[in-house]
Protein backbone atom coordinates (compact mmCIF):
# COMPACT_ATOMS: atom_id res chain seq x y z
CA UNK A 1 0.00 0.00 0.00
CA UNK A 2 1.51 3.51 -1.13
CA UNK A 3 1.00 6.31 1.52
CA UNK A 4 -1.67 8.94 0.48
CA UNK A 5 -0.93 12.24 -1.73
CA UNK A 6 -0.38 14.92 0.51
CA UNK A 7 -2.29 17.45 -1.90
CA UNK A 8 -5.23 15.12 -1.94
CA UNK A 9 -5.40 15.00 1.27
CA UNK A 10 -5.30 18.99 1.90
CA UNK A 11 -7.83 19.49 -0.89
CA UNK A 12 -10.44 17.18 0.81
CA UNK A 13 -9.92 18.97 4.35
CA UNK A 14 -10.96 22.16 2.52
CA UNK A 15 -13.75 20.85 0.85
CA UNK A 16 -14.57 19.15 4.06
CA UNK A 17 -14.09 22.73 5.47
CA UNK A 18 -16.50 24.58 3.28
CA UNK A 19 -18.93 21.97 4.32
CA UNK A 20 -19.28 22.52 7.84
CA UNK A 21 -19.07 26.53 7.16
CA UNK A 22 -22.01 26.23 4.86
CA UNK A 23 -23.67 24.29 7.70
CA UNK A 24 -22.94 26.07 9.98
CA UNK A 25 -24.52 29.69 8.33
CA UNK A 26 -27.91 27.11 7.66
CA UNK A 27 -28.16 26.17 11.57
CA UNK A 28 -27.48 30.21 12.19
CA UNK A 29 -30.38 31.35 10.22
CA UNK A 30 -33.11 34.18 11.51
CA UNK A 31 -36.44 32.82 13.04
CA UNK A 32 -39.23 32.85 9.92
CA UNK A 33 -40.81 36.42 10.25
CA UNK A 34 -44.66 36.84 10.81
CA UNK A 35 -45.74 37.37 7.55
CA UNK A 36 -43.56 34.27 6.17
CA UNK A 37 -45.57 32.08 8.85
CA UNK A 38 -49.22 33.84 7.83
CA UNK A 39 -48.15 32.55 3.98
CA UNK A 40 -46.88 29.29 4.56
CA UNK A 41 -50.04 28.66 6.81
CA UNK A 42 -52.43 29.77 4.44
CA UNK A 43 -50.87 28.23 1.33
CA UNK A 44 -50.75 24.89 2.82
CA UNK A 45 -54.48 25.07 3.65
CA UNK A 46 -55.64 26.61 0.34
CA UNK A 47 -53.70 24.40 -1.96
CA UNK A 48 -53.95 20.72 -0.44
CA UNK A 49 -58.23 21.02 -1.18
CA UNK A 50 -57.46 22.24 -4.59
CA UNK A 51 -54.64 19.80 -5.63
CA UNK A 52 -57.32 16.92 -4.03
CA UNK A 53 -60.37 18.38 -5.97
CA UNK A 54 -58.22 18.43 -9.44
CA UNK A 55 -56.58 14.77 -8.96
CA UNK A 56 -60.92 14.24 -7.80
CA UNK A 57 -61.66 15.77 -11.08
CA UNK A 58 -59.25 13.92 -13.01
CA UNK A 59 -60.11 10.47 -11.75
CA UNK A 60 -64.36 11.16 -12.21
CA UNK A 61 -63.30 12.60 -16.19
CA UNK A 62 -60.79 9.09 -16.66
CA UNK A 63 -63.88 6.99 -14.85
CA UNK A 64 -66.66 8.22 -17.12
CA UNK A 65 -64.49 7.48 -20.29
CA UNK A 66 -64.33 3.79 -18.90
CA UNK A 67 -67.90 3.87 -18.11
CA UNK A 68 -68.25 4.31 -14.48
CA UNK A 69 -70.34 7.73 -14.28
CA UNK A 70 -68.93 8.99 -10.71
CA UNK A 71 -69.11 12.20 -12.16
CA UNK A 72 -69.52 14.45 -8.50
CA UNK A 73 -68.34 11.33 -6.06
CA UNK A 74 -64.90 11.56 -6.46
CA UNK A 75 -64.22 14.81 -6.55
CA UNK A 76 -66.09 15.58 -3.75
CA UNK A 77 -63.77 12.97 -1.71
CA UNK A 78 -60.49 13.98 -3.11
CA UNK A 79 -61.62 17.41 -1.74
CA UNK A 80 -62.71 16.30 1.71
CA UNK A 81 -59.20 14.61 2.20
CA UNK A 82 -57.24 17.22 0.64
CA UNK A 83 -58.80 19.57 3.04
CA UNK A 84 -58.35 17.04 5.83
CA UNK A 85 -54.71 17.16 4.71
CA UNK A 86 -53.96 21.11 4.55
CA UNK A 87 -55.30 20.83 7.74
CA UNK A 88 -53.14 17.93 9.31
CA UNK A 89 -50.26 20.51 7.28
CA UNK A 90 -50.74 23.16 9.17
CA UNK A 91 -51.07 21.54 12.22
CA UNK A 92 -47.71 19.86 11.76
CA UNK A 93 -46.01 23.06 10.62
CA UNK A 94 -47.02 25.25 13.63
CA UNK A 95 -46.09 22.28 16.01
CA UNK A 96 -42.51 22.45 13.95
CA UNK A 97 -42.49 26.19 14.51
CA UNK A 98 -43.70 26.36 18.10
CA UNK A 99 -40.63 24.14 18.93
CA UNK A 100 -38.21 26.05 16.97
CA UNK A 101 -39.08 29.18 19.08
CA UNK A 102 -39.65 27.27 21.94
CA UNK A 103 -35.85 25.91 21.36
CA UNK A 104 -34.34 29.69 20.86
CA UNK A 105 -35.94 31.35 23.60
CA UNK A 106 -34.14 32.36 26.56
CA UNK A 107 -34.53 29.64 29.68
CA UNK A 108 -36.38 31.79 32.67
CA UNK A 109 -34.28 31.68 36.00
CA UNK A 110 -35.23 30.35 38.56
Amino acid sequence: MSDPDPERLRELGAKLDEVHRQKAKRANQPPPAPSGIILRLSTELVVAPLVGGAMGLGLDWLCGLVGFHTRPLLTVIMFLLGAVTGIRNVMRTARELNAKAQAGAPKDRE
